[in-house]
């Protein structure tokens, strides 16, 4: 599985084709693209998720901390023919406004959530990009589902595929780790993971005391990803379960939502 991880142009096209096939179509269910529109992606790596949006007429900003991974994008859409309509830029998206002279009809993020400290700053933060009407889509693996941890990205065979122990304390979660001999800067994005990760049920949170308004979410038993993945067809979690708190961080795999600001009076 760390083969795949390591492929970062196999993984620029599944992350096209997973924005293709199932992103686009859950955001246009509440609002169609148009040409034109401005998208950004927050933590947008190699830009994969960009591509299908760049391809529709839209014009595309994507951020992210890695000068090693936008340096990646850069070359991946090399000569692409509407590489004019898109902007990259390796910079912390706290110190970015001054780079993103106008807000955006829509700003997409995609198993990144996750990973950013202190997810209340940051969902206040983030309103300044949207226009007043814009909408904003995340997709993220809730922290307490099997792989929530992002434990698929150890080299030792087993390890990649034990669901769940990314649960243990911070102590022993290293012993095991470093049991499996994992290279300690591995560890440590492991337990820079486990200190990030997010419930569902705290994110609505969050979102509830950032005043966001929720135009769509789904929860997934198998989200879309797998499908470029694993070859599993998505599958959504039942209602019922989607409804309970607690539970459904246990056996969701993700959320997808799209949020909105709140009209003004």
């Amino acid at each position: 599985m760390q083969e795949r991880h390591q492929n970062k142009q196999q993984y620029f096209r599944e992350q096209a084709r997973t924005t293709d096939q199932y992103v686009i179509p859950f955001i246009e269910e509440v609002r169609p693209l148009q040409a034109g529109m401005r998208v950004l992606e927050i933590g947008c790596g190699e830009a994969g998720n960009l591509k299908p949006f760049l391809e529709r007429g839209c014009h595309c900003v994507g951020v992210d901390l890695s000068a090693h991974r936008i340096a990646l994008a850069e070359a991946f859409f090399e000569g692409h023919p509407q590489r004019d309509r898109l902007e990259l830029y390796a910079e912390d998206i706290y110190q970015a406004m001054p780079l993103l002279s106008e807000p955006f009809d829509l700003i997409l993020m995609r198993d990144v959530i996750e990973h950013i400290p202190d997810q209340e700053r940051f969902m206040g933060y983030a309103k300044a990009f949207l226009k007043p009407d814009g909408l904003f889509f995340l997709g993220f693996p809730p922290w307490y589902m099997p792989f929530g941890g992002h434990q698929q990205i150890c080299a030792h065979p087993l390890l990649s595929k034990l669901p769940y122990y990314h649960l243990l304390p911070n102590l022993l979660y290293r012993q095991v780790l470093r049991w499996g001999g994992e290279p300690e800067s591995r560890i440590e994005e492991l337990l820079d993971i486990k200190a990030t990760g997010i419930s569902i049920d705290r994110f609505l949170r969050i979102v509830r005391e950032e005043g966001y308004r929720i135009a769509r979410q789904q929860a997934y038993l198998i989200q879309p990803n797998y499908e470029t993945k694993f070859g599993l067809k998505p599958r959504k979690q039942s209602p019922l379960v989607a409804a309970l708190p607690g539970l459904r961080n246990v056996v969701t795999s993700a959320l997808y939502i799209v949020l909105q600001l709140p009209a003004k009076a």
